[in-house]
């Protein structure tokens, strides 16, 4: 081996060997910034919490109203008032049959033979509900309506109302009822060529069908069967479903409809 050949090798060596104790930096990511997962998911928890919190009270609260009884000399004055009414409103659907044979004459005169087939089956459905209307025998002691407290209010007329579920219940009845007929009516008198008139049809004036004497005043019944009727009219008359819909071949107010003229209130 020449001298050339062996300061090749010498010098090889020494490059290699400082080249090895050159520290090069490694390739590192750049870090990503720490997400506090631990606060996000505690506050998550914690509206959950919240949230189911005012959920159970508000369970609580339909519970306790539907657990709150009347005493039970609450109870017998309500028992008694609701035979009084019973008895006056078997009177008032007695004195129906002669109105409504005038009303179908005055129909018969007008040519509105739509409406008076419309009046005739309107007042047959009244008279075979006459025949199930309570009588001594019913249970009332038995019967939630009369020993439950009221747990709604509604406004009519200026004035403050309360009821519970079950009076309720009767009220949206009669506004749907109001409204089947009322789309009847109107669309009779479409039929008729008749002039738009929802108020001289009798089933507007009688206001009762439907309405078997209890849970809610005559009057109360009356008054949301005509709210009811006049939609329904409406709707009828002019062929279309701006206040209700036909489900089942049932008409009825659409809810959020129904939900507004009743406006009733929860009591605190």
């Amino acid at each position: 081996m020449n001298i050339s050949t062996l300061n090749r090798m010498v010098m090889t060596v020494v490059i290699s060997t400082a080249l090895a104790a050159i520290s090069f930096p490694s390739h590192v990511p750049a870090q990503q910034p720490v997400v506090q997962k631990g606060a996000y998911q505690h506050e998550s928890e914690q509206d959950h919490r919240d949230d189911k919190d005012k959920k159970d009270k508000k369970d609580d609260k339909k519970a306790h109203q539907r657990q709150q009884r009347l005493s039970q000399q609450q109870q017998q004055e309500r028992i008694h008032q609701q035979k009084e009414s019973l008895a006056q409103y078997r009177k008032i659907i007695e004195q129906r049959q002669a109105i409504a044979q005038r009303n179908a004459q005055l129909l018969q005169q007008q040519k509105r033979l739509a409406h008076q087939r419309f009046q005739l089956a309107y007042y047959e459905r009244l008279r075979k509900q006459q025949a199930q209307l309570p009588d001594d025998r019913y249970d009332y002691n038995n019967d939630p309506y009369y020993y439950t407290a009221p747990n709604y209010r509604y406004r009519r007329d200026g004035r403050d109302y309360e009821t519970n579920q079950y009076g309720a219940d009767m009220l949206r009845k009669a506004l749907n009822n109001g409204y089947q007929e009322g789309f009847q009516a109107g669309r009779a008198d479409n039929q008729d060529n008749w002039r738009y008139d929802y108020k001289q049809s009798f089933a507007y004036e009688d206001a009762n069908y439907g309405y078997d004497g209890r849970y809610v005043r005559q009057e109360d019944y009356n008054h949301y069967f005509r709210e009811g009727f006049q939609r329904g009219y409406e709707d009828g008359y002019y062929d279309r479903r701006q206040y209700g819909n036909n489900t089942n071949g049932s008409d009825s107010l659409l809810g959020a409809v129904l939900e507004a003229i009743l406006n009733l209130q929860t009591l605190q």
